[in-house]
């Protein structure tokens, strides 16, 4: 069968755009999903590492902070108990017969150090009883803090507060 010029040029048109469909549905479009895929791969482990490096300065704090509550630690007299710093701060502030209970909690392992918590109430004291006893007790070279404090006016006596605290330390 012999094709006419026409027909030969129709037929060559629909090769060619048969070849250039081809072409871009099997070599070009899975190139250029593939590449977006890569980008996207290469965004994500560029977000996991600057993470990581978050992560590293974070430990590296932490590292610091623990090497630094270490060397406090060791600088804090050996025979140190947080019952009997407690006592002594209080018969400082003259609160030591404002005492109604102190009570140790059971010690918990936090990281490399063992914490120590005692439970105390306050009855009947004035303000500045309390934060002269605050003061005295807030000890950062014994490595001493306040983790949790509840203050209210005392029902025995007009003027005066109740205080409840929960003391903390740490131990090696």
């Amino acid at each position: 069968m012999k094709l006419g010029k026409r027909e030969k040029f129709l037929v060559s048109l629909a090769s060619c755009c048969i070849a250039v469909f081809l072409l871009f549905q099997f070599i070009i479009f899975p190139f250029l999903d593939k590449r977006e895929v890569i980008k996207r791969g290469i965004e994500a482990k560029r977000d996991g590492l600057k993470e990581m490096a978050r992560l590293r300065t974070e430990y590296e704090s932490y590292k610091k902070g623990a090497a630094g509550l270490q060397s406090y630690l060791m600088r804090r007299e050996k025979s140190f108990t947080l019952f009997s710093f407690l006592e002594q701060a209080a018969g400082q502030a003259k609160v030591k017969d404002h005492i109604k209970y102190m009570k140790p909690s059971a010690s918990r392992v936090s990281g490399r150090f063992k914490e120590s918590t005692i439970e105390m109430k306050l009855d009947e004291i004035n303000v500045k009883q309390l934060v002269d006893y605050l003061y005295l007790i807030e000890s950062p070279e014994n490595v001493v803090s306040i983790k949790r404090i509840s203050i209210k006016d005392s029902k025995g006596a007009a003027g005066y507060l109740d205080a409840v605290m929960q003391v903390l330390t740490f131990e090696n």
